[in-house]
């Protein structure tokens, strides 16, 4: 039994998301859920959250029943990157400098060990 979600457009410079995805990938739920909920990154809590929009999912379908959540295993985390913000920051001499603001956009597969 599968189920996935999706977060789009975070605010999270995709290089940044992908060292807190390693963390997780392969690993139990419940295991994950403690890895994330203490992890210093800024894209751990959103991460989290991802993973227990998949984990409801997961108890959601019609043969999820007895179900326990903590054996649900992270078969796949993907962060891919999505629009960069472009800001302009004045410098000297009248001059302007380009920022990029990265997007990432992150799917996550949940499958329940039966």
């Amino acid at each position: 039994m599968v189920a996935r979600a999706k977060l789009r457009h975070l605010r999270v410079a995709p290089r940044k998301a992908r060292l807190v995805a390693d963390l997780i990938r392969g690993k139990s739920a419940g295991w994950a859920q403690g890895v994330l909920t203490h992890s210093p990154q800024n894209a751990a809590l959103p991460i989290e959250k991802l993973l227990r929009s998949a984990l409801a999912n997961l108890m959601e379908q019609d043969d999820a029943r007895g179900i326990d959540v903590n054996e649900a295993v992270i078969s796949e985390i993907k962060v891919d990157e999505g629009p960069t913000l472009k800001r302009w920051q004045p410098r000297a001499m009248g001059r302007a400098t380009r920022i990029n603001k990265r997007t990432c956009h992150i799917s996550i597969l949940v499958e329940a060990s039966d």
